[in-house]
């Protein structure tokens, strides 16, 4: 039976032709289809039987009573219930993730730098300058002035002061009470933060003893990095000899993540927590999930950024980390593909988009073995598979299908 068949690519709206459907199981319109049909079995049916006949003469010599072939049974499928999911598969660069540069920031001459790839935690040195270690803290305010028995007199307070309080009561020391600022001076709406006091500087001297520097009790604008936690060294861009005051290093997160690029329209459809699954260069496929969604488009008509092309398309980033970090231990750095689960149907009617019968009013019908019409409505096309529901539609059912 001669029927014209659509495949997933025909998204064609299912709202479409609601009316003309609903006329093909009753009304005019369904009489005029099953006419378009009946003829179409008889001339397929006499084709049919020519083409038999001929072989059968053609073998059997001056055999003149040869019996015509029927037109060969249509292949079935059943309707199943189940969920339905399409994706969307992009391509990935695992790092490390975005690069931070770090600074210098005091006086003096650069004299011991780390290697590429090392790990730095809180109270450990970054680099040295004029012998002295610059340590690594951990907060979201550089130490931006002089923390000192001056300051303490002067009632100095601000996030720099909890910063130094936090890091060393980390680091096992008693830095005796915590009063706090109760109002913001910098009309942020933010918490104040603590304020200097005798008793944090006496424990600063302690720490300065414990790590071989001078016991001073001051903190000076350049002694500390404050960062927002254990990094690994990336690029070392410093010179032994160079002042500490131009970019010395970059560092990175210590867990690697996967960067992609991904259109603002498909981004509504991608969230922080949502499971993915990642494709190494080596075919291996590994679980992992969205860990942030960027909220900066760039690109797109009018972007001066890159001058070469101000017409690249707009993006945003999306960062994907593995659930098992060990399970990209061995790279470094790599292109890999990225399966986002872009929409779900859960317990819904589908078949084999082969199913569908693309009607001349508009539409889409299901055939059953016996020839009848019935006119369903399309939801999602994902894997070859299509959800449909309708009147008369119903699990398990046999339709026909073309593949």
């Amino acid at each position: 039976m001669a029927r014209a068949r659509t495949e997933a690519a025909a998204h064609a709206s299912s709202d479409g032709g609601t009316q003309d459907r609903s006329r093909i199981a009753v009304g005019d319109g369904g009489r005029r289809t099953g006419s378009r049909i009946a003829v179409a079995v008889a001339v397929l049916a006499v084709v049919a039987g020519g083409v038999y006949g001929g072989a059968a003469l053609k073998r059997h010599g001056d055999a003149g009573h040869a019996k015509p072939a029927g037109v060969p049974s249509a292949q079935t499928t059943v309707i199943r219930r189940t969920d339905l999911s399409d994706s969307k598969d992009l391509p990935g660069t695992l790092g490390y993730g975005a690069a931070l540069t770090v600074k210098g920031a005091g006086k003096g001459l650069i004299t011991k730098l780390p290697t590429s790839g090392s790990t730095v935690t809180r109270g450990k040195p970054l680099y040295w300058v004029d012998d002295q270690p610059v340590t690594v803290f951990y907060g979201d305010t550089p130490v931006f002035r002089t923390l000192d028995q001056a300051a303490v007199k002067a009632g100095a307070s601000g996030a720099d002061v909890t910063v130094l309080a936090e890091n060393l009561k980390a680091l096992g020391y008693d830095i005796g009470p915590e009063p706090r600022n109760t109002q913001s001076s910098t009309g942020t709406g933010k918490a104040p933060g603590a304020v200097l006091t005798s008793s944090l500087l006496d424990a600063l001297k302690r720490w300065q003893r414990d790590t071989g520097r001078q016991q001073t009790g001051t903190l000076s604008v350049g002694q500390v990095v404050v960062l927002p936690g254990a990094v690994r060294v990336g690029a070392v861009k410093a010179q032994l000899g160079e002042t500490a005051t131009e970019d010395v290093l970059s560092v990175t997160s210590l867990r690697k993540s996967v960067s992609v690029t991904v259109n603002p329209g498909d981004a509504a459809q991608v969230h922080q927590g949502d499971k993915v699954v990642i494709t190494l260069p080596d075919t291996t496929q590994i679980p992992g999930k969205v860990a942030s969604v960027g909220t900066t488009v760039q690109g797109g008509p009018g972007d001066e950024s890159d001058a070469s092309d101000s017409d690249t398309s707009p993006s945003l980033q999306v960062t994907v980390v593995p659930e098992d970090s060990a399970s990209v231990s061995k790279l470094d750095a790599a292109s890999v593909r990225v399966t986002f689960t872009t929409e779900t149907r859960k317990n819904v009617l589908t078949v084999p988009v082969g199913a569908l019968l693309a009607l001349q009013e508009g539409g889409y019908a299901l055939q059953r073995p016996g020839g009848q019409l019935v006119a369903v409505k399309t939801g999602l096309f994902a894997k070859g598979q299509v959800e449909v529901s309708g009147a008369g539609i119903e699990e398990g059912q046999r339709v026909v299908t073309a593949s």
